[in-house]
């Protein structure tokens, strides 16, 4: 199966491993205009059954599933991802909760376009170790203040890329890591992905060394 015609806009591959909030935030921004010169042309699960390929078939996205285990090595898995990837023209490349670890070799595959979004203000709370709720059970072990998200570029180092943008989330007194990760999912991460998506596509960010300046 190839993505869907594009025309003119930006190929946008979503890769996902459960529930897909992420996913739905980006296909709701689509909807509503958010998303300019691209589109969502397909979802690919690291799980089979995985919601997100749900809420994928639901807004008519292109599905795939390409599980790690079907493969004896890391490399093994890059190729196969970077094959279904060319094969049907990928531009972006964005991790939206993909729970599997990438190679170099799919780094260098999608160099300075692959974007991914981390729950945490980088380079606080990232690296190996540091995802899902284990971020947001660190911010409160910690006593932090205030926490956020990231969206940034991927490279071969964990969390590592150029920072494409940040918002900060107050953390209350209450809060308990589910707490935390819902209010970070709601007031950072859905609002910085889309926003982020759109710049790409539209050509305005440009990588200059470890930074990344948007062009207005």
């Amino acid at each position: 199966m190839s993505f869907t015609d594009m025309g003119n806009g930006k190929r946008i591959a979503v890769l996902v491993s459960g529930g897909g909030t992420n996913l739905q935030a980006l296909i709701d921004a689509q909807n509503a205009g958010k998303i300019t010169n691209g589109r969502i042309s397909a979802v690919i699960s690291s799980k089979p059954g995985a919601f997100a390929l749900s809420r994928a078939e639901k807004a008519g996205i292109p599905s795939f599933v390409i599980g790690r285990s079907e493969f004896l090595s890391q490399r093994e898995y890059d190729a196969a991802l970077c094959s279904l990837l060319r094969e049907n023209g990928a531009d972006l490349v964005v991790l939206a909760g993909f729970m599997v670890v990438l190679g170099p070799y799919f780094c260098g595959c999608f160099k300075d376009r692959i974007i991914n979004v981390h729950p945490s203000l980088i380079p606080s709370f990232c690296g190996n170790g540091f995802y899902g709720l284990k971020v947001h059970e660190a911010v409160l072990e910690r006593g932090a203040k205030v926490t956020g998200a990231t969206v940034h570029f991927v490279n071969e180092i964990t969390d590592g890329g150029a920072i494409i943008l940040q918002k900060a989330v107050e953390v209350k007194a209450n809060d308990t890591p589910e707490s935390l990760q819902k209010r970070v999912m709601r007031e950072a991460e859905w609002e910085l992905l889309p926003r982020a998506v759109s710049l790409f596509c539209e050509d305005k960010l440009r990588i200059e060394g470890q930074k990344v300046n948007i062009l207005l």
